[in-house]
């Protein structure tokens, strides 16, 4: 491999570096965990949740660098995995090398939560700058003075206009058989979504159902349902993948086989023998398109609080009660409904989950079943399946679809679903930082003004490199935690950092795409606008990004 003059260390140099500077990334974390539970534990040694709550800001804080941590020494098994295959070239260590000095840069100076809050360690996280020096190895040093440079970031976007069109920029790390599954999902979302996307978006219309049947017919419902089931039998790197290249075509479409999923994994984790042979293979196949019913007014992420109650009428649950942020409702045949089964039990005890058919809706009639009605939410962005209030009255269930046929365990039902639901999100986010990394390229590209295109001045440039980098590291992320899963590791940790990282990624490349555009990119007519609004909704569904900040600092502190 010929470097770029921009290189002056060798790729093997940069795997040790970025793997050293991982390391001393851990230990950081670790020493700020310490520090960070002395403040919230009870007088039992427990943690105490009125403290946690009241140290919400270094707890959360400790999540993101967590999350940081974590993107660094993927981004070093990254490296290491390509240098191995011989695969690690001029692209790859670029993105590598600035990935890795600037995460490491925010890591020990100041992570950005949200536009107007930052986490410090110094400080935020209780410790002297004397201790964090501590953990600034040369390796750290290195890395944050030589990674992140404007010589890095135009020798990266010089690349990038050299290959563009490619499904990703640099090598994904991913084998042979997955980059093929994405070579064709990325086909399909350019024939068949990427050119009618905006349409459907600014008239707020159904994703096509011959769309819907071409995914089908692809195997998008059934990646992961085992074969025996009727499924594909592929694991959740695969569904990573999918989930991504359709969503990078729209997220609509990406967010489809998200219904199907939740809905697969509830049964598989939950469900009885009959409920599954009764209900996957139609799943899988796309001849039952399921949808999720857990949110309600007021409660929102405060599950414990749901009030949907269902009440046994000898061989008929009856529910009645109020659901809201239902996604794609109209058009499913069975919805998967978070109910409350024993009043007399208080929090989550009292939940369960019912499987209820129904038949398809149309616009013109979008409830044609007893006890069901509903109101349509209009929304910024994530269209194409629309998203309804619903309001049970009664609505009868046979007692057969009791999810695995057992009262009171709907909460731990779903909590088993969280994980694929979450590595699936991440996935999609990058998607959505995907479009906007295409759109803003394209533009800036084709964009003159004082003579020369938008792309040949540095900041625009900038912001182009940066969005490749970012991608790439929610990417490492998001594979790493589908890694985990796959191998039955437990991985909601995981998880959560791939989800939180990868929605903030997807907003950053959107609202930079769109500033690429400048006015252009406020009118409704260009592609940018909607990939703004449909980003903006990753940092709050599946888990807003506050609640997810609060799991991950949960389990880092109970573990330590």
């Amino acid at each position: 491999m010929s470097a770029s003059p921009a290189i002056q260390t060798e790729p093997q140099d940069v795997v040790s570096l970025v793997k050293g500077a991982g390391e001393s990334a851990k230990a950081l974390l670790a020493e700020a965990t310490r520090r960070v539970r002395t403040r919230i534990l009870g007088t039992d040694g427990r943690i105490d949740a009125g403290k946690l709550e009241a140290q919400q800001h270094a707890a959360h804080g400790l999540a993101w660098l967590a999350t940081y941590a974590e993107a660094v020494a993927e981004l070093g098994g990254y490296a290491e995995r390509l240098q191995a295959e011989g695969r690690f070239g001029e692209t790859e260590t670029l993105l590598v090398r600035i990935g890795a000095g600037e995460y490491l840069d925010q890591l020990f100076s100041g992570i950005p939560m949200s536009q107007g809050e930052m986490v410090r360690p110094i400080g935020s996280l209780g410790l002297s700058a004397k201790e964090v020096g501590q953990y600034r190895t040369d390796a750290v040093e290195t890395l944050i003075a030589e990674g992140n440079t404007p010589e890095h970031r135009a020798a990266l976007v010089a690349l990038m206009r050299e290959g563009g069109g490619s499904a990703t920029v640099g090598a994904s790390g991913l084998d042979e058989d997955m980059e093929a599954i994405r070579s064709e999902m990325r086909r399909f979302g350019k024939a068949e979504v990427v050119e009618q996307a905006h349409e459907w978006h600014l008239k707020n219309e159904y994703i096509p159902m011959e769309v819907v049947t071409k995914m089908a017919e692809l195997g998008v419902f059934g990646l992961t349902i085992p074969e025996e089931y009727g499924g594909m039998g592929l694991p959740k790197t695969a569904m990573c993948v999918v989930s991504e290249e359709l969503s990078r075509a729209y997220i609509g479409v990406g967010s489809l086989g998200t219904r199907s999923e939740i809905a697969a994994e509830l049964i598989l984790c939950g469900g009885t023998e009959e409920q599954k042979h009764r209900f996957l293979p139609k799943i899988a196949s796309g001849d039952i398109l399921p949808t999720a019913v857990f949110t309600e007014p007021n409660t929102g992420s405060d599950l414990a609080s749901l009030r949907t109650k269902a009440v046994k009428d000898g061989d008929t649950w009856k529910i009645t009660g109020n659901k809201t942020w239902i996604t794609h409702p109209v058009r499913a045949d069975i919805m998967t409904v978070l109910v409350r089964t024993k009043p007399e039990e208080k929090g989550h005890r009292g939940l369960s989950m019912l499987i209820a058919e129904k038949p398809r809706g149309t616009d013109e009639e979008p409830f044609p079943l007893k006890g069901l009605s509903g109101g349509e939410i209009e929304v910024l962005g994530y269209r194409g399946m629309k998203e309804y209030e619903l309001a049970f009255e009664e609505l009868e269930v046979p007692a057969a679809n009791l999810l695995g046929e057992v009262e009171g365990k709907g909460f731990a039902q779903l909590m088993q679903t969280f994980e694929s639901a979450r590595i699936q999100t991440a996935a999609r986010a990058i998607g959505v930082a995907q479009s906007a990394l295409d759109v803003a390229l394209r533009y800036a590209e084709e964009r003159v003004q004082f003579g020369k295109a938008l792309v040949s001045f540095p900041r625009v440039a900038d912001k182009l490199a940066m969005m490749a980098v970012e991608i790439n590291i929610a990417r490492q992320l998001t594979y790493f935690s589908a890694r985990e899963k796959d191998a039955g590791k437990r991985c909601d940790l995981e998880a959560g950092m791939a989800k939180l990282l990868g929605a903030r990624v997807a907003w950053a490349a959107a609202d930079n795409a769109l500033q690429i555009h400048g006015g252009n990119g406020f009118a409704l007519e260009y592609p940018v606008s909607r990939i703004l609004c449909d980003a903006r909704i990753l940092s709050i569904f599946e888990g807003a990004a506050e609640i997810q900040a609060q799991v991950i600092a949960r389990r880092l502190l109970e573990a330590a």
